[in-house]
């Protein structure tokens, strides 16, 4: 007699998960293992003692999700973003100030940051409010709410501050994007974020020339005859280039202008005024961003986030010994491990404490410099599987409430390990977001078991209603 096939938690991500919580604990534990002595696996004064009673507590809080109705998130999701935003408040009030940033609940010796809540607060009620019904994202009222859904608790993180924990918001882009929102907000953002991080590098005076002649290059490939307009735009380029590196910064200010207006003229002629009212209008907003990234930078930024910054775009202008030190440690632990790594325990950096949080936001370099390229390779390996089984978990689901939640969850993994990897090697800044499972701390190892956890139910209720 044959059976019918039973349902089951989706596998191979729980796999995946237990995977990567296994090789976090071994990790922290090598990189706590400072001395010769042996580490008490039971004393929660220790790191490995809180992360494994963290590691318990998250098993226990997944089989408890388990038995939730999948309903509960969804019905729920408006007071638990209410709830997440009071956090966020009263952090700014009563919570302990570590390192400059007021971002912690410290109960005892353990503490609690209400942005890890407010990320799943934040999810779970975007994902509500763009599965509704209702919800049309080609209205102007509709796009304001969920921005306004986004964009509130980051801004609460940022006056903590928290520019780390509020750059993984981000992620919540991805089901805005899956939802429908308009496509050319992402493509101005893109610019806007492309504008403000040149301007930290290029010359400002540079970068307005650059923007100018992208503008003139937009339009002259717009008419017809494309090739004599893409001769024109070649020969254009090379007369620029020789003005700017003779130094003739006013002739070739004069020379664009001029073409400018040309094109203008000629682009109303042919009836194109809509589209040159856009590429003045994008030409404007970029200048301004320019202009505002360069004063903000040495204006409103504190010293050591210029440094943050300078490390990543500038690191010439750094100190080694200084903001630079953190990420030479990084990398040369990293690269010490070679092919195969110098073996477990055996990492004599991060062991001598050369590696600054080296259980935290740095635990990437034990991985690399005791399990060398193929150990990092493979705990690479295993997000990227993580992150690509959540969508494909994402695009099976049969309703718009578990497609954007699931989306919202692989965005948030990405965006933690590749920023988490990258500031590790010098990529990207080093802000201080931690690796998802490896890194130490009980709120986020809670917050991301509870991510899988809910994911997991959604699929499984999902694959249930298709039986």
């Amino acid at each position: 007699m044959l059976h019918p096939k039973r349902k089951r938690f989706d596998g191979l991500l729980l796999i995946l998960y237990i995977n990567l919580l296994i090789i976090g604990l071994f990790m922290i534990y090598s990189s706590s293992q400072t001395g010769g002595e042996a580490i008490d696996l039971l004393n929660l004064q220790s790191s490995l003692g809180r992360q494994i009673l963290f590691s318990g507590v998250s098993l226990v809080v997944i089989l408890f999700i388990m038995t939730i109705s999948t309903e509960f998130w969804k019905t729920f999701a408006a007071p638990i973003y209410v709830i997440s935003i009071i956090g966020l408040v009263l952090v700014l009030f009563l919570g302990a100030e570590i390192k400059g940033a007021r971002s912690w609940f410290s109960l005892g010796p353990f503490g609690f940051q209400p942005a890890e809540f407010a990320k799943l607060g934040t999810l779970l009620l975007l994902s509500s409010f763009l599965s509704n019904f209702r919800t049309d994202l080609d209205e102007l009222k509709f796009q304001g709410i969920a921005m306004l859904i986004l964009l509130l608790p980051v801004g609460l993180i940022l006056l903590q501050p928290d520019a780390g924990s509020a750059l993984v918001f981000t992620a919540m882009l991805i089901p805005l994007y899956r939802a429908g929102f308009p496509a050319g907000y992402f493509i101005l953002g893109g610019m806007m974020a492309l504008v403000f991080v040149l301007a930290l590098v290029l010359p400002i005076q540079l970068l307005l020339f650059s923007i100018l002649f992208i503008g003139l290059a937009s339009l002259m490939l717009s008419f017809d005859r494309k090739h004599l307009w893409t001769i024109a735009l070649t020969l254009l380029a090379v007369v620029s280039i020789i003005a700017w590196l003779e130094d003739f910064a006013e002739l070739l200010a004069g020379l664009l202008g001029v073409f400018l207006l040309i094109l203008g003229i000629l682009a109303y002629r042919e009836g194109r005024g809509r589209y040159l009212a856009f590429v003045c209008i994008l030409m404007m907003i970029s200048s301004i961003l320019a202009f505002s990234s360069f004063y903000v930078y040495n204006n409103v930024l504190q010293p050591h986030q210029q440094e943050r910054l300078d490390v990543w775009l500038n690191p010439q202008k750094c100190d080694p010994r200084g903001a630079l030190y953190n990420v030479l440690q990084s990398k040369l632990a990293i690269a010490s491990g070679g092919l195969e790594g110098k073996g477990f325990l055996q990492g004599n950096i991060t062991k001598l404490n050369y590696v600054p949080e080296q259980t935290t936001d740095f635990i990437f370099c034990a991985v690399g410099e005791e399990q060398g390229f193929i150990g990092t390779f493979g705990v690479i390996l295993l997000f990227t599987l993580l992150v690509l089984r959540l969508v494909q978990l994402a695009e099976r689901q049969r309703t718009d409430f578990s497609r954007y939640f699931i989306y919202g969850v692989a965005g948030i993994f990405f965006i933690h390990y590749f920023i988490n990897v990258g500031m590790t090697m010098g990529l990207v800044p080093v802000i201080g977001i931690p690796l998802p499972f490896l890194s130490y701390g009980g709120s986020s190892l809670l917050f991301f078991s509870v991510l899988i956890a809910i994911a997991l139910k959604l699929d499984f209720g999902n694959r249930l209603r298709q039986g």
